[in-house]
């Protein structure tokens, strides 16, 4: 693990799509419910089938809202520095990255009270918060850098609406974005503090769709952890995991409507390039 510097400056129908077996679309459709979606308590569903890619269908998707980490980020190392220089300070021994990798994907507040373990005060979860933070926000780009094919596949799908939606801190996911050169891709970012509730809560979700005019058909939620499918299904909207990232496991038990490997074949998918065959 590279050193840190001293200077602070119910299951879905699920669809896999990797570059190995592009014209794998098929088998989503010929499974799939006909009923209209409703609020939601099921994903969004096609009316017909023909043996290929229905259409329309993905290519009418308006809407892509991301993840930030494990999705668009890797942050890994810069995670895992941070809160085992927490825990040093607090006197306790270093994390393995795994583990506290692990605990990321519902906030700072819970990531520190999973780090802290068990016995941990509120008192000390707010202390080790703010030294968490303190850290964190000196090195948030020393080794975080956006996953190979990220920002071709932005540059691709720049015609349609895209935001953020994270646990993460706003603020430090904005810095993160203007950083590493991202930030003009999105209409918006929100994080935690942004709503009441955290994902998989939809209030995000329905904030952006109402602020780009689309319905839920025309909506696609892209992560890499159930937190994610969870708050796509919460909103009745399409959800994207991808398997690169920190929570892919996760998707095992709540798998989204599509699996890619690549952000770059969501391009390909939303852009009506992959067709499946039974």
């Amino acid at each position: 693990m590279p050193d840190r510097r001293n200077n602070c400056s119910d299951g879905s129908h699920l669809v896999r799509v990797t570059s190995d077996t592009p014209n794998s679309l098929g088998r989503l459709f010929s499974n799939m419910l006909t009923a209209t979606p409703v609020a939601r308590s099921k994903t969004p569903a096609i009316s017909s089938y023909n043996g290929q890619m229905p259409q329309p269908m993905f290519s009418e998707i308006r809407l892509l809202i991301f993840d930030l980490d494990g999705t668009l980020i890797d942050s890994k190392t810069d995670l895992v520095l941070s809160v085992n220089a927490m825990r040093e300070h607090m006197g306790l021994t270093r994390l393995e990255p795994e583990v506290v990798v692990s605990y990321v994907g519902q906030g700072v507040t819970i990531l520190i009270r999973r780090a802290l373990g068990d016995g941990a005060s509120d008192e000390e979860v707010t202390r080790a918060r703010a030294i968490f933070l303190d850290d964190y926000r000196c090195h948030l780009l020393d080794n975080t850098v956006p996953y190979p094919g990220v920002c071709e596949a932005l540059e691709t799908l720049r015609d349609r609406t895209m935001a953020v939606l994270t646990n993460k801190d706003v603020d430090l996911s904005r810095e993160i974005l203007i950083g590493l050169g991202l930030r003009p891709y999105f209409s918006a970012i929100y994080g935690d503090r942004s709503f009441p509730q955290r994902k998989p809560d939809p209030a995000g979700v329905i904030k952006l769709m109402q602020d780009a005019g689309t319905s839920a058909w025309q909506t696609m939620v892209v992560g890499d952890s159930d937190t994610d499918v969870l708050t796509g299904r919460n909103a009745g909207v399409w959800t994207c995991g991808v398997t690169y990232g920190f929570g892919a496991q996760t998707l095992e038990v709540v798998p989204p409507d599509v699996l890619l490997g690549d952000l770059r074949e969501l391009a390909d998918l939303v852009n009506g390039r992959v067709r499946g065959t039974v």
